[in-house]
């Protein structure tokens, strides 16, 4: 099952996508909620994976498949070789920060490029979201707690992300979190631990690797992170990036107006957003 969110910002409604058409959930269910805490807490992505409905053509802007998470958690650092081309050993344990809520953007919608950063950079990642709550999760049941996952170009500010010695504002710019194209439940997914991964800009290919390549696998982030920290339905935790970064190349790339950024997971689809001048 895909579930997607269509419609113009701030008025999107939950969606199936088939075969490129689209399901719209509120014709069948007028008191659905939008896809987020209550849509996962109540039920609703069983009720709706019955739905036997092949969906219409639209030409409709999609947006972020997930609604005001409680929370965005990243992780750096999670891939050997990019920790290796920032210079870094890779962690002994996740090192984990946060996005806030007005980083989300649609799979197609434009990364704005800030006005306090010259350094916007890119980085695919697969993306878990949560679909029951959870503390103390084992590794071994972090199956049970996922709804399914998604493509994130955690876009970064280097220079704000570097130079405040801290980098939430860094990684927190307006639509720095490109989201999509649509939630994959894992069901559709399959093994989450083999997928290819790549970005390109413009048409140069800069990233490609396989989450196989992760660190730390998700069984075991969801154990560290829910120890201590209850992890809530609609949450998203973004799992890191592989090597190919623009900050670490020599010399550095950074965005300009005018690219295009090209994020792609296997199986699940891709991410296309155009950078434009704030």
């Amino acid at each position: 099952m895909r579930l997607i969110r269509f419609g113009e910002a701030g008025q999107e409604r939950p969606g199936l996508l088939k075969s490129g058409r689209i399901v719209d959930l509120q014709r069948h269910f007028p008191e659905i909620p939008d896809i987020g805490y209550a849509f996962f807490r109540d039920g609703w992505m069983k009720k709706v994976g019955q739905i036997e409905d092949e969906g219409q053509e639209m030409d409709v802007r999609l947006g972020p498949p997930v609604s005001w998470p409680s929370k965005i958690i990243c992780l750096g650092k999670n891939y050997p070789e990019h920790a290796k081309e920032g210079g870094f050993n890779p962690p002994e344990f996740p090192i984990l920060f946060s996005k806030s809520m007005n980083t989300l953007s649609g799979p197609n919608d434009p990364i704005i490029l800030p006005a306090s950063s010259r350094q916007v950079d890119w980085e695919v990642e697969l993306a878990v979201i949560i679909g029951r709550e959870g503390k103390g999760i084992r590794a071994a049941d972090a199956v049970d707690y996922v709804a399914g996952c998604c493509i994130m170009n955690d876009v970064s500010g280097r220079d704000a992300q570097f130079g405040d010695g801290q980098w939430y504002r860094g990684k927190s710019f307006d639509g720095f979190a490109p989201l999509g194209p649509s939630l994959v439940t894992l069901d559709t997914l399959g093994d989450t631990h083999n997928l290819a991964l790549r970005a390109l800009v413009d048409d140069a290919l800069m990233q490609s690797g396989n989450t196989g390549e992760m660190t730390f696998d998700i069984g075991f982030i969801l154990e560290f992170i829910s120890r201590d920290i209850t992890l809530l339905p609609g949450d998203i935790i973004s799992t890191g990036t592989p090597a190919g970064v623009g900050i670490f190349r020599d010399p550095p790339i950074v965005l300009k107006p005018g690219n295009v950024v090209t994020c792609e997971i296997e199986k699940i689809g891709t991410l296309r957003n155009e950078v434009v001048a704030p």
